[in-house]
């Protein structure tokens, strides 16, 4: 693995041999310069992303995050296990694959003396582009946008590491402790509201806020009973059949009315510092929250399910908007950290001579999987237990457990395919997948035209109709399909069609596509 003072030397001899040579134009990465296995490992992930997004192709995505309780049987076991092994794992794993792939294109920037920033900050804002194209027109789970935003932070960063106010911190060892220390504030942060809620709720304050919670769990039930009977007598008297998409419509003015009265009288509440809220008026709060919820996602369903493509267009568009408020979070507080460790992968040399690295990433392996698949089956046993929907505090920590379990199965995953790739019967299965990474982007937003056009109102209808285990028989479709067809499309293009594209607008000049033969030597 490259030292600090190598990574020092490797820099200046880099900046030095520019001096001495005319600089070339930045190029895309030729095929015989990429790293097979960031290729291998792109495929890999994508079939774990497609496992988890075809979920919220037939299920409301303001639900995501969310185990679809209702599942029994088979659909149940698949959606369980799905959860286990791969929610949360592949977009990270995915991530560390993008700063692997920044490191990459630095280092070829840096080699040909090239400027850097103006390039790559294209790169970024057409794929912010992408991406929300993505999610207006197609679907608006899309994640291409923050990965655009957490590059375009990642870029920023890596500039200010070589400033000489902190080139002292530009070095493999430092940027693997920022990456780590960065990762660990939010599992800090949580343990430490752990301490507090331990030393200082006894077992008699705990029994008494379990006796508040069950109270407050039986007047929520009597306020849904009774919105719930006061709509039935609404649609007897209108002579109109409810919906069967929510308890609550939105055209529901029954129901409005009934909640507005009771929030006004929370409001009053609230308004008077001496008085607190009584039990009735925070089940009260509690209710409405649960029925601005049911509200969504009865918007959602009748948008996706039974809307037309425009109406369908329109909702993903005011969606896409509450979105992209989150997405500069999302970027600081989990992308660009795991962007870090994907840039170190590469600065140290780990991931292009993984060969002379076994122990690394047999430890990933062992560790990332051995202590992840405690942590997240231990997590998932927790929350899967119907009395933890009323007691936040055992929530709250499973939920902790199972975020932190995300990031060691991440890293056992990668650990685990990099060892198997240094075994040749393997590493010949595995690069079957290859390709299929090559065209990451083209695959990604085919996955999602493919199943809009199956799940949604104005393609095949089939929203809501298709359960987890049938779905994961989709997916294996759609898998065996890209395999083969990205090997064929690259043994007569250089790129997929979309990363073509994305290069040409990014170099500004349209890229040579198609493959040239290369000519027969006699």
């Amino acid at each position: 693995m490259m030292s600090d003072k190598d990574f020092s030397e490797h820099q200046n001899a880099v900046a030095n041999a520019a001096l001495t040579t005319t600089p070339a134009p930045l190029t895309p990465v030729a095929s015989d310069q990429r790293i097979n296995a960031l290729d291998i490992l792109r495929g890999f992930a994508l079939i774990g992303i497609l496992m988890m997004n075809i979920e919220w192709f037939g299920r409301p995505i303001a639900d995501i995050g969310g185990f679809n309780t209702e599942l029994t049987g088979l659909d149940h076991a698949v959606g369980w296990l799905v959860r286990c092994f791969v929610e949360g794992k592949f977009y990270k794993l995915f991530s560390l694959l993008f700063g692997m792939g920044f490191a990459v294109m630095l280092t070829q920037a840096m080699r040909k003396d090239r400027p850097f920033g103006a390039w790559f900050s294209r790169r970024m804002l057409v794929l912010f582009v992408f991406g929300l194209l993505h999610m207006v027109f197609i679907w608006q789970g899309d994640i291409l946008h923050d990965y655009a935003f957490a590059g375009l932070l990642m870029l920023g960063l890596i500039y200010l590491l070589r400033k000489k106010r902190f080139e002292k911190f530009n070095n493999p060892s430092s940027i693997l402790k920022l990456a780590l220390w960065w990762l660990s504030i939010p599992m800090l942060l949580a343990s430490l509201v752990g301490v507090g809620f331990g030393a200082f709720y006894d077992r008699a304050s705990l029994s008494e806020q379990w006796q508040e919670s069950q109270e407050m769990s039986v007047l929520v039930s009597q306020l849904e009973t009774e919105a719930a009977q006061t709509k039935e007598l609404s649609d007897t008297e209108s002579g109109e059949p409810s919906a069967d998409t929510s308890e609550v419509l939105p055209d529901d003015e029954a129901n409005t009315e009934l909640l507005q009265a009771e929030s006004d009288k929370v409001e009053e509440a609230v308004e008077s510092e001496d008085i607190e809220l009584t039990p009735l008026e925070q089940a009260q709060e509690i209710f409405e929250y649960e029925q601005e919820h049911a509200k969504d996602l009865a918007e959602e369903i009748v948008a996706l399910r039974d809307g037309s493509y425009w109406q369908a267009t329109v909702f993903r568009t005011n969606a896409s908007l509450q979105w992209l408020m989150f997405t500069p979070l999302f970027a600081l507080t989990m992308l660009l950290p795991i962007f870090l460790l994907g840039y170190w992968l590469v600065v140290s040399g780990a991931i292009k001579d993984h060969a002379k690295h076994p122990k690394l990433f047999g430890y990933m392996a062992r560790i990332g999987l051995g202590v992840g698949l405690i942590v997240t089956v231990g997590s998932l046993v927790i929350l899967a237990h119907p009395g933890v929907e009323d007691i936040m505090p055992i929530q709250g920590a499973a939920n902790v457990l199972f975020n932190g379990g995300q990031f060691f199965m991440a890293a056992g995953y990668l650990g685990l395919l990099i060892r198997l790739l240094d075994r040749p019967k393997w590493y010949k299965m595995l690069a079957k997948l290859a390709p299929m990474g090559r065209m990451a982007l083209t695959n990604y937003i085919m996955h999602s035209l493919i199943l809009s056009s199956l799940f949604f109102g104005y393609g095949g209808g089939l929203y809501g109709e298709i359960s987890r285990a049938p779905q994961m028989l989709i997916v294996l479709a759609i898998v065996m399909i890209q395999i083969p067809l990205s090997s064929w499309w690259l043994k007569h293009y250089q790129f997929g069609p979309l990363e073509w594209l994305w290069r040409s607008l990014t170099y500004k000049k349209w890229q040579a596509f198609r493959v040239v033969p290369k000519p027969i030597s006699g």
